[in-house]
């Protein structure tokens, strides 16, 4: 009995192993390169915390979530579709670029609390908006149930449920079993009131856009849109307008 409980132990801490190594392999490919791509560095306490386009005296400003690949610097592209009255910040994760830290949805989602009650201290009378990329609409929308919550949320090409997406990709696994960084988008803007438009791209084989749509239905006065392209054309010129109204 003894060498069968050890035997059971060990098989038990190889699945653990093996869940977690999947699990990253799925989820996060970060980037650690050098540069800002034009942008200015975002520091708190010295630290390298992302990246920003500043304007004066902006009408309002974005905390911009990006998704699970590159790094922070990289999403220079995305600025075109913000107004240019409007400042964003985008959030580098920790172990992406040069941020210490390992990425996981505890340190993505602490990570984006930090930026954002950090901007709303240093810009108390402008609105603190909200933008999620992909795997980043799930931080973003954890972010509904901050006090006081985000004056808009916009979110692109975002799932209802992380481990959904996860099954439709891998249907012959136990995906609510082995994903431990588990999203559930529907759940975190349950109570949100503000402003909240999703964005689909039609031709998306990453996160296909009926994962937008089941969260839109959830979400009685979200504004749907879907869009042509494939998951990351969506930046491309004219096809989002981030606005705040």
């Amino acid at each position: 009995m003894l060498r069968l409980a050890i035997l059971l132990l060990v098989c038990l801490l190889a699945l653990i192993l093996a869940a977690a190594t999947w699990q990253r392999q799925l989820l996060y490919f970060p980037t650690h390169r050098s540069g800002n791509n034009g942008l200015s560095e975002w520091r708190h306490r010295q630290e390298l915390i992302g990246f920003a386009r500043k304007v004066p005296s902006p009408k309002n400003v974005w905390l911009m979530l990006h998704g699970n690949g590159g790094q922070a610097s990289d999403r220079a592209y995305a600025l075109a579709s913000f107004s240019p009255d409007d400042s964003v910040y985008i959030l580098e994760y920790p172990g992406y670029g040069t941020r210490p830290g390992a990425p996981s949805r505890a340190s993505f989602d602490a990570a984006a609390r930090q930026a954002y009650h950090l901007l709303r201290e240093s810009f108390p009378r402008i609105p603190v908006c909200v933008l999620g990329e992909s795997l980043g609409t799930g931080s973003a929308s954890v972010l509904a149930g901050e006090h006081p919550a985000p004056d808009k949320i916009v979110l692109v090409a975002p799932f209802d449920q992380l481990h959904r997406v996860a099954a439709y990709h891998y249907p012959f696994l136990p995906v609510r079993l082995l994903l431990a960084d588990d999203w559930d988008n529907v759940d975190s803007l349950r109570g949100y009131e503000g402003r909240l438009d999703i964005f689909a791209m039609r031709g998306d084989e990453v996160i296909p856009a009926r994962f937008a749509k089941a969260l839109a239905d959830s979400k009685p006065g979200a504004i749907y849109r879907e869009i042509e392209g494939g998951h990351n054309d969506w930046a491309a010129t004219g096809r989002v307008a981030v606005r705040n109204p």
